[in-house]
């Protein structure tokens, strides 16, 4: 489970309407017949046009700033093991969405009229995706970058002699490129993966859009909190503030297990990334030690997630610092896959 919380951004500024991360999010419903479309969604309801997204978030801006958020997008990109475990795609995953973002409102250290905020505190609209692209940040990229460098090259030689600049033989220069093609790393159904390639299998994720203020337009609720949570005196009186968003991101995991029955191996946990940022040593370890079943799958998981498997150490006497700082930069990129991290 991969789960962000951003605020929306334009260039250097925040957007001062949703109106264009809703066409964005629009754009796999194009050319699609009414029945096939995935619409907007909210705690109650399952059938949201765009525009009434658009109206609801920008109106509910009441006193906020130019240079706050007026709204937050969170992701939340299942893991394809996680998808396996799911019986109906899009109905499952809008289940999730509801019980997750209860587990967003119990997140807050604030009350509403002074009691605790509740899912009905807060105004959100959420919606499935099916689809994703490769982006130039993924480690399929990069690791074929090298050839598609060379490849660029030649098609910009090939381009010169027949332009009369260059001297040399096209027929050659072709078989080149076909076979660099060939030779890149990462390869998806024959064809070389290059940024904006769509990804095959299934990759259902959640886009939910949750306004800054709350549902009567009066509190400020900021999932970006610069603030732990904690209770201080402000004016004389006692105030709670914060986001925690530690114990929000160990919920979403918890509830998705206990929804779908999932099993989830220790790479894939919150705790393990937890441990990997904090120490490392302790990480490997815990990999180490795992029964050998489970160890395999973990070893699978990260070698899916582009960790050099080449060089996990076999056994806890091989754990040494020199491996962990080896190991670190490539287990570092599968924490922020889809796959072992939130």
């Amino acid at each position: 489970m991969y789960i962000t919380i951003t605020p929306q951004k334009l260039g250097g500024s925040y957007s001062q309407s949703v109106g264009d991360y809703v066409d964005y999010l629009e754009k796999e419903n194009q050319g699609l017949e009414q029945q096939e479309m995935e619409h907007f969604f909210n705690q109650y309801s399952n059938e949201i046009y765009a525009k009434d997204v658009v109206r609801e978030i920008d109106g509910n801006g009441a006193k906020l700033k130019k240079t706050e958020p007026k709204f937050y997008s969170i992701t939340v990109s299942p893991s394809k093991y996680e998808l396996k475990q799911l019986q109906y795609n899009s109905k499952d995953l809008k289940a999730y969405t509801r019980e997750l973002m209860k587990d967003y409102v119990k997140s807050f250290n604030r009350e509403v009229n002074g009691k605790p905020i509740t899912i009905d505190d807060i105004k959100y609209y959420a919606k499935i995706e099916h689809q994703r692209k490769f982006k130039g940040t993924d480690f399929q990229v990069k690791e074929n970058q090298s050839y598609a460098t060379k490849i660029l090259q030649l098609k910009q030689d090939i381009r010169k002699i027949e332009n009369g600049i260059l001297e040399g033989y096209i027929k050659k220069l072709n078989q080149k490129i076909s076979r660099l093609e060939k030779e890149a790393p990462h390869q998806q159904n024959g064809e070389r993966i290059v940024q904006g390639l769509q990804k095959e299998g299934n990759q259902s994720h959640i886009h939910i859009i949750v306004s800054r203020k709350d549902a009567s337009n009066s509190v400020s609720l900021s999932p970006g909190s610069k603030y732990k949570v904690s209770d201080v005196i402000m004016n004389g009186k006692n105030v709670k503030r914060g986001f925690d968003r530690d114990t929000f991101f160990a919920n979403a995991e918890k509830t998705f297990d206990k929804q779908f029955g999932y099993k989830r191996n220790y790479a894939e946990t919150y705790q393990a990334k937890k441990n990997f940022i904090k120490n490392p040593k302790l990480y490997f370890s815990a990999l180490m030690g795992l029964p050998t079943s489970e160890k395999a799958v973990a070893f699978k998981i990260l070698g899916k997630s582009g960790v050099p498997m080449m060089n996990i150490p076999t056994n806890k006497v091989q754990l040494t610092i020199k491996a962990i700082k080896r190991l670190k930069k490539g287990v570092d990129i599968a924490i922020k896959s889809s796959s072992i991290g939130i």
